[in-house]
């Protein structure tokens, strides 16, 4: 009875961390960015967090998108968790841009989505800026703190804040100079990126995305 009940522990315990592991690369700023990923299809999404959160954080929507058989690379940022600072300072755009160097270097990856919430929008619109052309395909800025030279992002872009948040009128303006092809999504409520994942917005705010990463242009 008792090793049938261990069996059936590790089956669960195996399943639910099925492909995930530690992984670890060096911005061009010699920081060393630690990052969860969990290997799925061709498709890979690069999820950047918020300044109050972690590579954790991305709980039951990470889930969503690895049941939609979409790799998932979570990153901690330099000064969170094991990732450690560069030379530059605050310069957390180096993080995704060494996050997508990693991506790009597996052979079983063939398109690249950058998600970046608050903080980590703004370091996704600026990493998106001086990225490689053709080297992010998806960009999508949840709540982003700030966005650089928006008339410069690169990829199909998703901006995503809810209607009633402090920033909607920045990110609508930003929106307004991106390039095409763009789409913009405001969600019922004001709660900010990705607190938006803890209301009853959560199930609609998952659902934008995961059309958006589905859609080919």
């Amino acid at each position: 009875m008792m090793i049938r009940l261990f069996f059936l522990l590790w089956v669960v315990f195996s399943n639910a961390t099925l492909f995930a592991k530690e992984v670890h690369f060096k911005t061009a700023d010699n920081a060393q960015i630690y990052a969860e990923l969990q290997q799925r299809g061709s498709h890979a999404v690069l999820l950047a967090h918020g300044a109050i959160f972690n590579k954790e954080s991305w709980g039951k929507f990470a889930e969503s998108l690895l049941a939609e058989n979409y790799t998932v690379l979570a990153i901690d940022f330099r000064g969170y968790g094991k990732s450690t600072q560069g030379s530059k300072a605050r310069a957390l755009y180096e993080d995704i841009l060494a996050a997508v160097r990693y991506l790009k270097a597996d052979s079983n990856v063939d398109k690249i989505t950058v998600l970046g919430a608050s903080m980590g929008g703004a370091a996704a619109a600026k990493a998106s800026v001086k990225a490689e052309k053709n080297s992010i395909d998806q960009l999508i800025l949840l709540s982003p703190a700030s966005i650089y030279q928006p008339e410069k992002l690169q990829g199909e872009l998703l901006f995503i804040a809810s209607k009633d948040e402090y920033l909607v009128l920045a990110l609508q303006s930003a929106f307004g100079k991106a390039p095409q092809p763009k789409t913009l999504q405001l969600i019922t409520g004001s709660a900010h990126a990705q607190h938006i994942f803890k209301t009853a917005q959560a199930t609609a705010l998952t659902h934008i995305i995961l059309q958006f990463l589905q859609q080919e242009h």
